[in-house]
C-alpha cells in the first residue's frame, strides 16, 4: 500500500501506462512492416526472395505483433495491480481509472486478430 496520499503516484502509474501502450503499438507497427516488406520484395524482385526468406520475414513480423500485444496485456494487468494498492485519496474524486486499461486491452485485441490475419493470410 502506498503511504504517501498522493494523487501524483496514481498519475505517475497512468502515464507508466501510456508509456507502455505507446511501446506496444510501435512493436506492431514494426511487426506489420517487417510482415509486408516480404511482400512488396516479393512483388518488386520475385526472383531474388526465395520461399524461406519470406516465411522468415512473415515469422518474424508476427513475432514483432505478438510481442507488441502481450506487451499491451501485460502493462494492463501490471496498472490494475498497482491502482489496487492506492488509497482513496490518491485518486481524483470522479476519475476513471478504467479506461487506460480499456485502450491496452483493445490494442491488445487489434494486434493478435492482425497477427493472425496475417498468419492466415
Amino acid at each position: 500500500m502506498s503511504e504517501l496520499n498522493d494523487p501524483r503516484v496514481f498519475f505517475a502509474a497512468e502515464r507508466t501506462l501510456l508509456a507502455w501502450n505507446r511501446t506496444s503499438l510501435a512493436l506492431i507497427a514494426f511487426g506489420f512492416l517487417v510482415e509486408r516488406s516480404a511482400l512488396l520484395l516479393r512483388l518488386l524482385r520475385p526472383d531474388a526472395v526465395s520461399a524461406f526468406e519470406h516465411q522468415a520475414q512473415l515469422w518474424a513480423g508476427v513475432a514483432f505483433l505478438l510481442l507488441g500485444a502481450w506487451t499491451a496485456l501485460w502493462s494492463s494487468l501490471q496498472y490494475r495491480r498497482v491502482v489496487k494498492t492506492l488509497k482513496p485519496i490518491e485518486i481524483p474524486e470522479g476519475y476513471s481509472v478504467s479506461s487506460g486499461p480499456f485502450a491496452n486491452f483493445v490494442v491488445a485485441l487489434l494486434g493478435l486478430l492482425l497477427a493472425g490475419y496475417l498468419f492466415l493470410l
